[in-house]
């Protein structure tokens, strides 16, 4: 049973959360306080964190910050409907997804376990561990969900271990921003949904140019993103 920490100032919130999810299977803890939350969410007793942006006194993006300076718990941050700023960033401080407030307790339970299902061991998952997939100078291993370059690891989150994932493993081939979301992060993409564009711009970041100096995830207008093989 997947245990579920909410750091969330509406204390009526948390309450109808705690009974929903209870519902589901989830055992849930809720804390109103952003500190409280912070100690709660490094206390390693959690599977995973649902945080709102708006909070008095710290807001969600420094409990974020505190939280990831140790810890890479999965988080899906609650933002202000239609406030992209908000979600771009919460994606590029390590949030793992985003929900926008109101939303849909469904549609809560199905971001969550996505979340779950894509930062879960392979061994916990019961699958076959694929092995290393090779690309240039990188180096995948699903098995350890680790990367490396020349051989030198690279510190990336879970979303965009999945993400580079999917675009190593069909190297030279474009896929949509649809594709992508479904693949990596186990949901569809919106139209309004920018959340692929802001992890590749991260991993683009993280990773640099190839050896030669090109692009290594190319961008293919109105279509996709491709991971180079030249």
């Amino acid at each position: 049973m997947n245990r579920l920490l909410i750091i969330d100032d509406d204390k009526e919130l948390c309450e109808l959360l705690d009974d929903y999810l209870g519902s589901e299977g989830f055992t849930v803890d809720s804390v109103n306080d952003p500190l409280a939350g912070i100690e709660k969410a490094l206390s390693g007793e959690h599977d995973l964190v649902v945080l709102d942006v708006m909070m008095p006194g710290m807001n969600g993006f420094d409990v974020l910050r505190n939280i990831r300076t140790t810890s890479k718990i999965p988080v899906l941050m609650l933002t202000a409907r239609g406030s992209d700023i908000d979600r771009i960033v919460g994606l590029e401080i390590g949030a793992d997804d985003y929900l926008p407030k109101p939303f849909n307790t469904r549609e809560l339970v199905a971001r969550i376990k996505a979340v779950l299902r894509r930062t879960e061991p392979d061994a916990v998952k019961g699958k076959k561990v694929a092995g290393c997939i090779s690309v240039g100078d990188l180096v995948l291993d699903p098995g350890k969900r680790s990367l490396s370059r020349c051989g030198v690891l690279v510190d990336i989150s879970s979303i965009e271990f999945s993400l580079l994932e999917v675009l190593l493993s069909m190297a030279g081939l474009v896929l949509t921003r649809d594709e992508l979301a479904k693949k990596a992060l186990g949901r569809g993409n919106s139209v309004y949904d920018r959340s692929i564009d802001v992890h590749v711009s991260s991993l683009r970041r993280k990773l640099g140019p190839n050896p030669d100096n090109t692009e290594r995830i190319k961008t293919v207008r109105n279509l996709g993103y491709l991971y180079s093989t030249e």
